[in-house]
């Protein structure tokens, strides 16, 4: 059985609680949690999915995932449109596990544990 990477999901709405956890990273499931086409923005050892079209779609700006790739190297504040989800880079086209200090920033950021 293949190892799920623990993933980052960063909804775009404050109401909703940011998610440390392992997920399927399949072109589908991914589809399924962005809301549509997924587009990936590399920075060193991480990147990020969002939405292809989230602009285009006027979805909601995603501020948390903004402000966690901005504290990491990586200005998204356009992109970032619905939910994030943040993973670490393990060669092309591999997924691991999003880096340690980006989980912790995220919870120094939004003041909460993270959801499991």
């Amino acid at each position: 059985m293949e190892r799920k990477p623990a993933a980052l999901i960063v909804p775009a709405s404050l109401g909703e609680s940011v998610i440390l956890g392992r997920l399927d990273t399949g072109p589908a499931a991914l589809r399924r949690l962005v809301g549509g086409d997924v587009e990936s923005i590399s920075r060193g050892d991480w990147h990020v999915y969002l939405n292809a079209r989230g602009m285009i779609l006027n979805m909601q700006p995603n501020i948390r995932a903004a402000q966690l790739a901005h504290d990491a190297g990586l200005d998204i504040a356009d992109a970032a449109r619905g939910t994030a989800v943040f993973l670490g880079n393990a060669g092309p086209a591999a997924e691991s596990d999003v880096p340690a200090y980006l989980s912790r920033r995220a919870r120094e950021l939004f003041g909460t544990p993270l959801a499991a």
